[in-house]
């Protein structure tokens, strides 16, 4: 197969984002299956949590690595390795038993994500050389990612609509193969680069620092936050994280290389896709429970009603990457910024009452407007920073920012909701003249307290019911707030720190703001010949 013809690009175009849509569905295919999986698996909050962020954490913590094997064995083959042990795990977490088994596969799952991912933009900038097609490539790259988290849980609705929450996962099996068949139909090899040692120490400290980050948020609402315990962790993945930056700039061949970040724009690029996706994640963690807990809908009406949010990123995505390229990135992605802010400030409005149609439909449009507005200009901005042999770890930065932000969203989001909920739902049932015992049930989670408010006498059952949601809602409002702050916070910053962007790129080298000597600039654009004679066809 020859990548200079127009078409068999556009068909490994196509490829690609089949097998990313494979793994990013897995990031909120089973947000739908939350009340049913505490139901079954006795979980609670901060148990269902973990069932999310298992794959985010995981999948953030190993892109570089991902990025990394690329480079050193074809992307392709990468690819291709990552789908098999995707479709395998899959099958493991069909079979859990207890809560702990699902969280371990799912954790299975990230790391055979974390090889797919970086692979699909890596191959799409290598074989797209015209810098218009390849902008239109990237863009549609991003779309999918997006649209993908949009519509798992639609899928994942439809599948418990019709069987059990094991679907969620065997359903990756088919699809899985499917991907196979295409990726080799269509898809071109990628000569393995001459790639230094690989850097272990370095993902070591970058997992177990995330890691723990995310294990203390996610425990703090039941520990204390002001606990030695929550202090202890929170300083302890701050150090890990610093000395992880300190021995990724002393030493020879990071896995990371951070000073790639003194370049504002490309910093500020990935902070920005960090918190898009930071709100997206989250936002999709508290409103499926929102929906289904507050509103009382099934697990489809749930999903299906998430869709607006993948039918306007689907529809703006390109329009986002004309406008870029007319505009500039700085304008289109501040845009993005502040109508996400706006997205979840409407959100604020609501109440336990409030239908579909007044107002939650509109908060999400204005946030995947927002998404698709961030989200291609920024990738583009991160990839224009490049060289072509740093393609697979920087597509791996750039997909790193997407995870990392997605894990922090539902653990920093989620946490602020269980806080309130937490301390609120004792004082509200307290002196009710409830069995001890389930006030202790719906003291786990606002789906535990809706099933507890049947467990009791039907005078009360209304009662319970109302107080559950009502605090319910007030976590909402609470994360939501920071959720309005943040977002509005980076649109700020991002007018100021993207300023030297021009319209379709960034500024050239010699005019980069904050790009130090030695420091990666925009990568040359080469002819098709050249891309010709580095992927030869037919190689792995």
């Amino acid at each position: 197969m020859r990548t200079g013809r127009m078409g068999s690009r556009w068909w490994a175009l196509g490829a690609l984002s089949f097998a990313e849509l494979l793994v990013m569905i897995d990031n909120t295919i089973v947000n739908v299956a939350l009340p049913t999986l505490a139901r079954d698996l006795d979980a609670g909050i901060s148990g269902l949590q973990w069932i999310v962020d298992a794959y985010t954490l995981v999948f953030a913590g190993l892109l570089l690595t991902g990025g990394y094997l690329g480079d050193r064995f074809g992307h392709r083959r990468i690819l291709l390795t990552g789908v098999i042990g995707f479709m395998a795990v899959s099958i493991l977490a069909a079979s859990a038993q207890n809560l702990g088994q699902l969280i371990a596969s799912r954790g299975g799952l990230g790391l055979f994500a974390a090889l797919v991912f970086p692979a699909t933009l890596a191959i799409i900038t290598t074989i797209f050389v015209d810098a218009k097609e390849r902008a239109m490539a990237v863009g549609i790259w991003a779309a999918v990612s997006g649209v993908a988290v949009a519509i798992g849980p639609v899928m994942g609705g439809w599948l418990l609509q019709h069987f059990s929450w094991t679907s969620v996962f065997w359903v990756n099996v088919p699809f899985g193969l499917a991907a196979l068949a295409v990726i080799l139909a269509v898809v071109p090899g990628t000569r393995p680069s001459a790639v230094p040692r690989f850097d272990a120490v370095g993902v070591g400290l970058s997992v177990a620092g995330l890691g723990l980050l995310t294990y203390t948020l996610i425990e703090a609402p039941h520990a204390g936050w002001g606990e030695i315990r929550t202090v202890l962790g929170i300083v302890g993945a701050l150090a890990i994280l610093t000395v992880f930056v300190v021995n990724q700039l002393r030493i020879a061949h990071p896995i990371l290389d951070v000073r790639l970040f003194a370049n504002r724009h490309f910093a500020t690029a990935a902070g920005m896709i960090s918190v898009a996706f930071f709100a997206l994640f989250g936002f999709i963690f508290l409103i499926t429970q929102f929906f289904q807990a507050v509103k009382g809908y099934g697990p489809l009406a749930a999903g299906v009603r998430t869709l607006p949010f993948a039918v306007v990123m689907a529809v703006l995505s390109p329009v986002a990457m004309v406008l870029s390229h007319r505009f500039g990135a700085r304008y289109v992605a501040v845009t993005g910024a502040f109508l996400m802010s706006g997205g979840f400030a409407l959100v604020e409005l609501s109440s336990r009452t409030s239908g579909y149609w007044e107002l939650i439909i509109w908060a999400m449009s204005l946030m995947a407007a927002g998404l698709a507005f961030i989200s291609g200009p920024c990738t583009q901005l991160i990839m224009d920073a490049l060289r072509p042999e740093q393609a697979g770890a920087g597509s791996a930065v750039n997909d790193t920012t997407r995870e990392i932000g997605g894990t922090l969203g539902v653990a920093v989001l989620g946490s602020i909701l269980t806080s309130a909920y937490v301390a609120g739902i004792g004082d509200r049932l307290s002196g009710s003249g409830l069995p001890r015992e389930v006030v202790a049930t719906a003291e786990q989670s606002v789906m535990a307290g809706v099933e507890a408010a049947g467990r009791v006498p039907a005078a009360m059952s209304d009662t319970v019911r109302a107080a559950v949601q009502e605090v319910f809602m007030d976590g909402l409002h609470n994360a939501v707030w920071a959720a309005v702050a943040i977002t509005a916070t980076a649109g700020v910053a991002a007018l100021f720190l993207l300023r030297g962007t021009v319209a379709g790129r960034q500024a050239p080298p010699s005019q980069a703001p904050d790009t130090p000597q030695g420091a990666v600039v925009a990568r040359p654009q080469r002819d098709a010949s050249e891309v010709e004679r580095e992927i030869p066809a037919g190689t792995a």
